[in-house]
Formats: structure tokens, C-alpha cells, sequence
């Protein structure tokens, strides 16, 4: 490691019980939770994806999305010009 490629630093605490670390501004993340992975000597964080949404929230936003949906039309106007001679491919 040379001299401009060196690691930023983070203060570490205790918070209650529980060791913590103060992110530098650069790091920090726009989540509540974050899942958390060690990979050899390193302590990998990563913003945690948001739960999925129980099946009775996500029947309410479907029962939203088709509530906005107008239907099909009472009719549809079809193309009636007679079919084409397409070549042969034998």
C-alpha cells in the first residue's frame, strides 16, 4: 500500500452492550438496516434489500394497480385486409 491509497479510518465504540463503528460521512448508508458478512479478516456491510411485503400488502397494491385499469374496449377494430401471399420457403 503506498502512501495515497491508504484506507480511510472509523472510530470504534461501545454502545451499551454492543461494539459499534462511526462511518465516516462518504460511507454512510440510506437504510435502517444493514446485513453484515466477515470475509477473512474483513467485516463486509451491505444496505439490506427491504423485506418482502406480506401477500395480504401486496394484494392491496395489485387491488390498487387494477383499480386504475380501465378494461378493454366493447369492441376492438381489427384489421380486415386479406391475408398475404408469403414465399415459399421449400
Amino acid at each position: 500500500m503506498t502512501a495515497d491509497t491508504l484506507p480511510d479510518t472509523a472510530k470504534v465504540f461501545m454502545s451499551g452492550r454492543s461494539q459499534a463503528v462511526r462511518l465516516p460521512k462518504a460511507y454512510r448508508f440510506d437504510t435502517d438496516e444493514v446485513t453484515i458478512e466477515k470475509v477473512g479478516d474483513a467485516v463486509v456491510l451491505r444496505a439490506a434489500k427491504p423485506a418482502a411485503a406480506s401477500p395480504e400488502a401486496r394484494r392491496k397494491q395489485l387491488l390498487a394497480i387494477l383499480d386504475r385499469f380501465e378494461g378493454m374496449p366493447e369492441s376492438i377494430e381489427r384489421d380486415q385486409s386479406p391475408a398475404r401471399d408469403l414465399p415459399s420457403w421449400d
